[in-house]
């Protein structure tokens, strides 16, 4: 019979959130090394159950070196959900989308069952008021050295975040965010942000795509040259050559890592 096997310096735990009125799977990888004076960096994953692993791999392998590989040891925090895969994608869905008036959907949607959506600020409000006073209070966190990593929707509603709330992260990591949701909105939130951005200096934004996405390409292009002139914002592209959209996060992974410390 074979045994399971557990990661080391990873702990699992569940948190029930009265706000989500769901309970997430949360999973921490934690360094093996004193922390620094103001504590770890800490990388907040969406779709943990997805992509916590490799978070967690490119940090225990790379922190080993890290005057070569710019990154440093960090805690690395996977938000996951459960659940087979239409029930993990209804949520998403909801999770990941803004709150809208009406919603416009491209013909690749028309005729699916997507559940509903529009639970942003809500899933913001766990995150924020739930989540990350646990995190703080279970560990020694730089508060000052936070990132948010998404990918696809959750890369939508990273950069949602940032526009609405630019105060909770110092790093917003969006890897082939779904920027076409809801006719393009998301650069009507863009256009809010840089006019109403007070001092919250020294944020940064990696963007990144497969360059086999198509028209998610053009998005991110498009995203990056409007938000160029934002003297608040660091912003940066990363098209990886011959990635589609199921293989670009762990082609991206270490690059938005090494982003954080250099």
């Amino acid at each position: 019979m074979a045994d399971k096997i557990q990661l080391d310096e990873t702990e699992l735990w569940q948190i029930e959130s009265k706000i989500m009125e769901y309970t997430y799977d949360v999973k921490v990888s934690l360094p093996k090394v004193a922390p620094p004076e103001k504590g770890f960096p800490v990388y907040y994953l969406l779709d943990g159950h997805a992509y916590f692993q490799f978070g967690r791999d490119v940090v225990k392998l790379q922190s080993r070196n890290a005057p070569k590989t710019f990154i440093s040891p960090a805690i690395v925090i996977g938000i996951g959900h459960h659940g087979v895969y239409e029930e993990v994608n209804e949520r998403r869905f909801y999770e990941f989308t803004p709150p809208a008036a009406q919603y416009i959907y491209p013909e690749r949607l028309k005729g699916r069952d997507i559940g509903i959506h529009g639970g942003a600020e809500r899933f913001l409000a766990f995150l924020e008021q739930e989540l990350m006073p646990v995190v703080t209070q279970k560990y020694q966190v730089d508060v000052e050295k936070q990132a948010l990593f998404g990918h696809s929707l959750g890369g939508l509603f990273v950069l949602w975040t940032l526009f609405k709330r630019p105060d909770l992260f110092q790093y917003y990591l969006a890897s082939s965010p779904s920027i076409w949701w809801n006719d393009h909105e998301l650069f009507t939130y863009a256009e809010q942000y840089y006019k109403n951005a007070v001092t919250h200096e020294n944020r940064k934004l990696l963007i990144t795509v497969g360059s086999e996405e198509t028209f998610m390409v053009d998005d991110a292009n498009q995203l990056f040259i409007s938000l160029q002139s934002m003297e608040q914002l660091e912003v940066k592209l990363y098209i990886a050559p011959e990635e589609n959209h199921a293989s670009v996060v762990p082609t991206i992974m270490s690059r938005a890592f090494r982003y954080i410390n250099t």
